[in-house]
């Protein structure tokens, strides 16, 4: 029964994936269709019954051709929002065939962070004529979520939020939701309480409140602990209060300790995934997401990383050229060299990777560092005895050698214990000197285990 339970729970995934990509393709298929065909009020009809996000995957997936053409069918309804799901390079194509002017018009009932996250890419000249066609209200909203930090609180938070007197009960608060239900956010989770001096004192979520007799005063089930956001927090540190705390949302104070907007759990999943891509990409020596980007671009991008890691091969073919020599007296040298170098780079990638998602998630720090270093050497360590043994039996006996053998062996101890260590260092290092490890870590590791490697077999 276990069996089959699984099995089933497989299928149901497959059939969900299968869902989905024929979901993408009737979608590009109608879409397709309706431009061939110049059917202009089916297209319409279609598009205004589509999430934003499945336009923006839409557009996303079309040729260079059909998109142009779709843009420019629906550039006069054109939702602001779709260009928050685009990718950056396809945001920037789309934004110059658009009316701004129209595009501002059609913002008006945007959230105030999905507005800056539009304008912040925009043309200096198009955000002087988006802010001029909004009301005075909006644009000073969005000028203010401008002037905070990228990729801070305040670029994240939504401006409408609920906040209600600390001394009132549970009745007062539901009669005032429904005395002004027209004026309330979309979607909220709490109400934020304000004492006499107008800074918060407590958070009610929404279904407490519901489930509460209405003589019950609000303090008497407030959360027991009130948790804001100042809004200069970075993204990344709101993000790991969110995933630790299990939040839905928060207040976001400013220095005078005064509410100014509110965070949900839904901005928040879009951080983690921005900086989980992030970190991907940096580990992959690639800055930014550019499968969209134009070929001369995306050389551009990749050619210096590319260049660092030729230095550092360069590097570690200075030290083989110590021992040209003895490699043109023994060719078996040649044969197995690349074998402990490569077996140290992917130990101490291993132990890498590990490290670089501990440090995001604050799992890696100054009181269990010793500990965590200690592990990760013995690990490399242990795993060098076991390859060691396998490499060595395997090398006596191809090249019938038992001393390449037991060389070879050594070097593997030798260079995993070290990937080992540097894996789990080399982060550490670059983190205390506020250099991001998953941009720097990758090349310094692959260098020195290729170094040690080479130095510990050869020599």
């Amino acid at each position: 029964s276990t069996l089959l339970g699984r099995t089933k729970v497989v299928m149901m995934s497959n059939i969900n994936n299968i869902k989905e990509k024929t979901t993408l393709e009737y979608n590009l298929a109608q879409i397709n269709e309706f431009i061939d065909n110049s059917n202009t009020n089916k297209l319409d009809s279609f598009v205004k019954n589509l999430h934003n996000a499945d336009i923006a995957e839409i557009i996303q997936n079309l040729d260079d051709e059909s998109r142009l053409k779709f843009i420019l069918k629906i550039k006069n309804y054109f939702d602001p929002e779709i260009l928050t799901y685009l990718n950056e390079s396809i945001r920037d194509e789309i934004i110059e065939q658009l009316d701004i002017k129209q595009l501002a018009s059609n913002a008006s009932a945007l959230d105030v962070d999905d507005a800056v996250d539009v304008i912040e890419d925009l043309e200096e000249s198009d955000k002087e004529v988006f802010l001029d066609n909004i009301s005075e209200s909006e644009r000073k909203l969005i000028k203010e979520g401008l002037n905070y930090p990228e990729d801070s609180a305040g670029r994240l938070m939504q401006r409408e939020f609920v906040s209600i007197d600390l001394d009132w009960n549970v009745g007062d608060a539901i009669d005032f939701l429904r005395k002004n239900k027209d004026d309330l956010p979309e979607d909220f989770y709490e109400i934020y309480l304000l004492n006499k001096s107008k800074k918060i004192s407590g958070i009610v979520p929404l279904g407490r409140l519901m489930g509460s007799k209405r003589s019950t005063p609000l303090e008497t089930i407030k959360n027991k602990i009130t948790r804001t956001i100042n809004v200069l927090t970075d993204q990344e540190e709101v993000a790991f209060q969110f995933n630790k705390y299990a939040m839905v949302s928060a207040p976001v104070i400013n220095n005078n300790e005064e509410v100014i907007g509110s965070i949900t759990v839904d901005d928040v999943v879009d951080v983690i995934e921005e900086e989980r891509e992030e970190d991907i990409l940096k580990l992959g020596g690639v800055g930014q997401a550019d499968i969209y980007d134009a070929v001369i671009d995306t050389t551009k991008s990749r050619f210096s990383w590319l260049l660092v890691n030729l230095l550092t091969a360069v590097i570690a073919s200075i030290v083989i050229g110590f021992f040209q020599a003895s490699i043109e007296k023994v060719v078996a040298l040649a044969v197995l060299m690349p074998i402990v170098a490569s077996m140290g780079g992917n130990a101490g990638t291993q132990t890498l990777t590990v490290s670089v998602r501990a440090l995001a998630m604050k799992e890696l720090t100054t009181s269990n560092a010793f500990k965590i270093i200690a592990k990760e050497t013995l690990v490399g360590g242990i795993n060098g005895i076991i390859f060691a043994i396998i490499i060595g039996l395997l090398s006596s006996y191809w090249f019938e050698d038992y001393l390449l053998g037991i060389v070879i062996a050594m070097a593997m101890i030798i260079n995993l214990l070290i990937a080992g260590m540097a894996g789990i260092l080399i982060p550490i290092t670059l983190n205390k000197f506020k250099v991001d490890p998953a941009l720097a870590s990758g090349v310094i590791l692959t260098t020195i285990t290729d170094v040690f490697g080479f130095l510990s077999f050869l020599g």
